[in-house]
Parts: C-alpha cells; structure tokens; sequence
C-alpha cells in the first residue's frame, strides 16, 4: 500500500521528548557551513530516525532536481571516501518520477513496495539503479524539503526501513510523521549551505576577471579533492567523525579560497598567454602574502584556515616553497622568509598543494593542453616526500577513483 501526506503536521500529538530529541539533533545542522557536510548530515540524522538503509538528498534548481548526495550502508564501506556521491545527472520536476512528483506537489510520499506501485500511481519507479548495483530498493519515504517560509530547496528519499533483525520493512507510522519536522529544519540548512558555497563562488568569479584560470569550475574540483583526501587522511589516523566532519566541512570552502590573493597580481603576468619568466614568477609569488592578508581579522575556523591554506599551499615538503616564514604579514617591507618544511607547514596546505597541482596539470591552461592522468600520476609519485607529504601522496592514490568521479563532476 502507498500513502501520501500533506505537507503540515500537528506536533502537539507526539510526546515532547520525541520532539525535543529530534530537535536536538537538528542543531548539529546548525554547527555545519558547506552545502556537501550539511547533506551528509541530514541524510545521517534522517536515516537514524527511521531507521533507513539507505538515502539520497535532491536539490532543487529552476525546474529541475540535481543529486546532492547518497548514503547507502548495504553497498558502500563504512567511513571511506565515496565515488557515488559525485555523480552528476538531474531529473524534472514533474509528475513522473517520485522525486518530480513529490518537488511539484509538496506531499510527502509513503511507499510499501517500489516494484508493485498501484496501477493509477502518477509516478514510477526507476529501477536502473538496482539493476546496476544489485539493491533492491524496497520501502520509500519521500520527504519535500521546504523552508518555513513555503519554498522548495530539494527533496529527500529515503530507502529500506529495517527492522532490528535486518529484515526491510515500510516506514512505521511514527517516524513517518515525525520527518517533515526533520525536514523542515534541514531545508533552511541546506538553503544556508547554497548561500554559503554560492558566496564563495561569487568571490572566485571576481578573482576570474582577473586570472582566466580562476574558475569555479577549478575551486569546486580543488575544494572536493581537499574535503576527500582529508577525509581519508583522518579516518587513516582514527579522528572521530564529529571532528572528521567539521574539519571536512571547512577545508572544501577554504581550499576554494586558495588562490584569492591573486586579485593583488597585475594584469599583465596573470594573463600572460606563456610561461612566466623568472622575475615575472617572483611577482606571482606575492598572491600567497596578499590572500594570507584578506584573512587576517579573523572571526571563525573557516577565516583561519583560508589564511593557512592562502599562505602556505606553495609550500613544499622537503623546503623550497614559499612564502616562508614571514613574522608580520601587513609590515609594507615585508620579505618572503625561510621556506617551511614537512610539519611545520599547515595540514591544510598541504593537502590543497596536492591537490592544486593535480588540477592544474590534468587541466588545460593558455600555455599548454592538459596531461594525461599517467604522467601527472608519475610526477606526483616521483614528488612523494620532495613536494608533497608522503602519506597524502599515498591517501592521494587510495581515493584515485574519487578523485576521478570529482573531475568528471566539475568539468570547465
């Protein structure tokens, strides 16, 4: 049998300890600022309370729904870096799909058994994902996401409720009248999540009226690379996953800001159509110092990790980077110092260095065409120790498909 519901609930029928618990776990939403960590979040938090195997989160854009994320515990390994969440395709919203119909109706949807919907059911079950995987999707709990203000930012799937036996089960009657306040809350999260990365962008765009190589396409790849690759990084050390989380959540926007300081650059060597000569370089060398200063008042985690990763991703492993040590950013006769080596440069750096120069080399820039992914592997194998730290070299290599399913994602 399947159910839909109107999109209001009267919360006053459930005992307030169940609201006040799912309240509780709505503020770690709150706590989050990239639109990626706040995804993951709330399918975590969704999937918890009912008890779900899987999900997927839809994000709403004109009149289409783009995929944001995906949670599946039957296929995907525990804690590791995920290549399915960088996929990239979109449906309509319209009556078709579940997703669709939910985006154009606002109900939520309450399904037993996707393969044996009623014969007057609008919309239809795609089953190529099974097919290609293997799953049987089973139960669904389709949920609008909307701000408390009426307006549709996506929509959440969720998939296989289980009982404590495993066995898949429909969606108990209880926690499929809780969601919506779930919901409702995770929509302005995720409206929040959008302004923030979109600011970023619009910051990027002004960088790339300056440097044509600044793209958002560019950051967007720099910025997932570094989420990911600190993400193994820090399973591999046995960091929690509330630290995990928070870390993650902030490194993808910095490592977007990487190269902000190149606004201070002039003109004339940051659009020159060849390589730089020697003196031209030594010039370019100053974007470190000037992105460094755009974050020295700093107010929050994200302001001080843009200025290390700003300052320090030229840095190298073994030394020879720049800027160096540098004691007062602002001083006007400041001078590049002592190159910075190993530990003593930022984590943050070190991974965005990794990943910057990844991109650049797998990419096409005025100078040159893009490398083929053999000899940027073998350059960035031979570098292991010598520019980049060792061990993200190695978590580099573990997460290679990821990193492939994020270039594919955020093409130019």
């Amino acid at each position: 049998m399947n159910f839909q519901y109107k999109r209001h609930t009267d919360y006053a029928q459930f005992p307030s300890r169940d609201v006040a618990l799912i309240m509780k776990r709505i503020e770690g939403f709150n706590t989050l600022q990239d639109i990626d960590t706040i995804l993951d979040k709330i399918l975590e938090e969704a999937r918890h309370l009912t008890k779900a195997d899987a999900g997927s989160i839809f994000i709403a854009e004109d009149d289409r729904l783009l995929f944001g994320y995906v949670h599946n515990d039957s296929l995907f390994k525990k804690d590791e870096a995920n290549e399915e969440i960088y996929v990239d395709f979109s449906v309509p919203v319209d009556h078709h799909s579940i997703v669709g119909y939910v985006a154009s109706t606002g109900e939520t949807i309450v399904i037993e058994d996707a393969y044996h919907l009623p014969e007057d059911s609008p919309y239809t079950f795609n089953s190529a994902y099974d097919q290609k995987s293997g799953y049987k999707t089973q139960s669904i709990l389709a949920v609008p996401l909307h701000t408390f203000h009426g307006r549709l930012v996506g929509v959440m799937q969720l998939i296989n409720a289980k009982d404590e036996a495993g066995k898949v089960i429909p969606f108990a009657k209880k926690t499929r009248d809780l969601i919506p306040l779930l919901a409702n809350n995770a929509a302005v999260a995720v409206d929040r999540g959008i302004m923030n990365r979109e600011m970023i962008l619009r910051m990027v765009k002004m960088a790339e009226l300056r440097d044509p190589t600044e793209t958002g396409a560019h950051v967007q790849r720099v910025g997932a690379y570094s989420a990911e690759i600190y993400h193994q990084w820090a399973v591999r050390r046995g960091i929690d996953k509330q630290e995990r989380s928070r870390k993650k959540d902030i490194i993808r926007l910095a490592a977007m800001l990487h190269d902000v300081g190149k606004v201070g650059i002039p003109d004339i060597i940051l659009k020159k159509p060849d390589k730089l000569s020697g003196q031209e370089f030594d010039v370019m060398k100053w974007h470190t110092v000037y992105g460094g200063r755009l974050f020295i008042n700093q107010t929050s985690d994200l302001d001080r990790m843009s200025m290390q990763i700003a300052l320090n991703h030229h840095e190298k492993w073994a030394g020879g980077g720049y800027p160096g040590y540098i004691e007062d950013l602002m001083q006007s006769d400041v001078r590049m110092g002592t190159p910075k080596v190993k530990e003593e440069v930022p984590l943050s750096a070190r991974i965005v260095s990794l990943a910057d120069v990844f991109d650049a080399l797998t990419s096409r820039r005025s100078y040159k065409e893009p490398w083929t992914d053999e000899k940027t592997l073998g350059i960035i194998e031979a570098e292991s120790g010598r520019q980049f730290d060792p061990e993200l070299v190695e978590v580099f290599f573990q997460i290679l498909p990821v990193i492939k399913a994020i270039r594919s994602k955020y093409k130019d």
